[in-house]
């Protein structure tokens, strides 16, 4: 019989986004369940935040300035992060924006945005972790996608599109990957309720819109996102590659 753990002590990780919200959610499940975790973002502010909820857990926390736009940052962040602790288990792409705009009104500059944090980053993030976890014997890869890889919402042309992406890149990886032991899967919430999202929900008429397309009748919350993220890190997931996992309600099962 199998026994659920999400036990993950002396395991390294690196999660990218994580001064704030998704990113910060998942790096302090990731502490709280053993993990060493480093954490990246454009904010140095919002990474010193982080870095003490990650150790008020007991494990240790590295703070990495970085803008996944650039692939040679992008590069730096992974060596710098592998060479901490001299290995990497645990990757999560959780760095992302979108630039709301009905799809006539997106600019080029709105498009290269968007693409070169969410899909551009992703995929070189990727890259540099499997060249470090093919030689070390295997990892764990969780990409943080959307719902809207699956549907389509109006002012989310470059978000869909850089999200469904990034879903079909987490297929390909995992087919190429799984020969070295690395599992390559993606978390695709709803909205999810935060502080910074919070403003947008006073819009009634948004909020219903979105409420009349969750089944479940409620907002995805930071824990909902961080226990699918928890799952797939840890070896409870060792079958499971390739794989998105919908965080969402129900939205996309209409």
């Amino acid at each position: 019989m199998g026994a659920l753990t999400t036990d993950l002590g002396g395991k390294v990780a690196l999660v990218s986004g994580g001064g704030r919200g998704i990113g910060r959610a998942i790096a302090v499940a990731l502490a709280e369940n053993g993990a060493h975790v480093a954490v990246s973002s454009r904010t140095v502010a919002d990474l010193e935040e982080t870095s003490q909820l990650v150790r008020q857990k007991g494990v240790d926390c590295l703070t990495i300035k970085a803008d996944v736009s650039d692939v040679s940052q992008v590069r730096n962040m992974v060596e710098e992060a592998f060479g901490w602790q001299g290995r990497l288990e645990i990757l999560v792409n959780s760095a992302g924006i979108n630039i709301q705009r009905f799809a006539l009104d997106v600019t080029e500059d709105d498009w290269d945005k968007v693409i070169d944090i969410n899909l551009k980053g992703t995929f070189f993030a990727c890259q540099a972790a499997g060249k470090k976890m093919i030689p070390q014997g295997g990892g764990k890869i969780i990409n943080i996608t959307s719902q809207m890889s699956f549907v389509g919402f109006y002012k989310r042309a470059a978000y869909c599109a850089s999200k469904g992406g990034v879903t079909q890149l987490t297929k390909v990886l995992a087919v190429e990957w799984a020969p070295h032991k690395i599992n390559v899967n993606c978390i695709a919430p709803t909205f999810v309720l935060t502080p910074l999202t919070e403003p947008m929900f006073k819009d009634r008429e948004f909020y219903d819109e979105v409420m009349r397309r969750i089944p479940m009748g409620k907002l995805a919350t930071l824990d909902d996102v961080a226990d699918a993220a928890l799952y797939l890190a840890s070896r409870a997931s060792d079958m499971v590659t390739g794989s998105t996992i919908l965080v969402d309600g129900g939205w996309v099962a209409w």
